[in-house]
């Protein structure tokens, strides 16, 4: 029962992005397996991992929000480092799966530069490039529970980042994860920047700063006032989806967008794919909603022809 609530099957679910076949476009997003022991979702995105091992911000880590229909996040890049992921993965992970790797700099002391973040991101992707069946990368620059935090969405960073990865020659495609709560003019100069470098597909978008979010139960944001973190779910929606649709619109087909935040039911998927995403991803909803919202959702979509439009 397990196996038909997450593997629900059906031909009009396909879709080809970026050269990559998917049986269905509903994917498992960075933050849930961060180590790469759950590979085989729709598609997975693993991570995010960095080069060097992290045992996370001090606790607690993850935090339920039910009333926010939201978690508190603070695991700052929680991972066994990529040397010992990309061995997992070796080992492990069957020809026929869908899944990416996430990619960030590693939040510890010693990384305590841009430049020494940027040859971090460097160190991971040489690794992840003799791994077998990787199809894509995430390259996760809007982390905001990090040392780090946010430092590439940062023109110059972000430019001088981009500049260092495009010389590796990188077998597949990167896809960019883009921070929620920056002004869209920032979000739409990140994406000429990537476009110039042959990178047009992104990721809308990260966790949400801002405690004064109307979707942040006041209860909830009171209790945890003294504890650090930022949020996921619903606080994320709206933002998300209003990407999406702006850039859509501005771009069209020059662009792959992902959409990622506030998924809890066919209703908002379907919303995330009117608005122009190729593909979303989720977490939080399945987290609340459990494992058969996948199915529930690729059932639905079908119906509801948006995939066709």
């Amino acid at each position: 029962m397990l196996d038909a609530a997450l593997c629900y099957k059906n031909n009009a679910l396909n879709r080809t992005v970026k050269g990559i076949a998917f049986e269905n476009p509903i994917g498992l997003a960075a933050g849930f397996d961060y180590n790469g022991k759950l590979v085989g979702f729709g598609f997975n995105t693993v991570g995010t991992v960095t080069a060097r091992q992290y045992e996370g911000n001090t606790p607690p880590r993850l935090i339920r929000l039910p009333k926010s229909k939201s978690i508190l996040v603070n695991k700052g890049f929680k991972n066994e480092g990529i040397h010992k992921i990309a061995e997992r993965l070796n080992n492990n992970v069957l020809e026929n799966t869908n899944f990416g790797v996430s990619v960030g700099s590693s939040n510890v002391t010693e990384v305590d530069s841009v430049k020494k973040a940027i040859d971090d991101y460097l160190e991971s992707f040489s690794v992840l490039e003799k791994i077998k069946y990787v199809k894509y990368y995430e390259l996760n620059i809007s982390c905001p529970n990090t040392k780090m935090a946010e430092s590439f969405v940062n023109e110059k960073n972000f430019t001088a980042l981009l500049d260092a990865i495009k010389h590796l020659n990188l077998k597949r495609p990167i896809f960019i994860k883009m921070p929620n709560e920056t002004d869209i003019s920032l979000n739409d100069t990140l994406i000429k920047l990537s476009m110039k470098r042959g990178t047009n597909t992104f990721i809308f978008s990260n966790l949400v700063k801002d405690r004064n979010n109307p979707y942040l139960n006041r209860s909830e944001i009171a209790s945890i006032r003294n504890l650090k973190g930022n949020f996921s779910g619903l606080p994320t929606k709206i933002n998300s989806t209003n990407r999406i649709k702006t850039f859509r619109e501005k771009y069209g087909d020059e662009v792959v967008l992902i959409g990622c935040g506030g998924l809890f039911s066919p209703q908002d998927a379907i919303e995330k794919f009117l608005a122009g995403a190729d593909l979303v991803q989720l977490i939080t909803g399945m987290i609340y909603e459990g494992p058969g919202l996948i199915g529930n959702i690729n059932k639905e979509l079908p119906k509801s022809g948006v995939l066709a439009l």
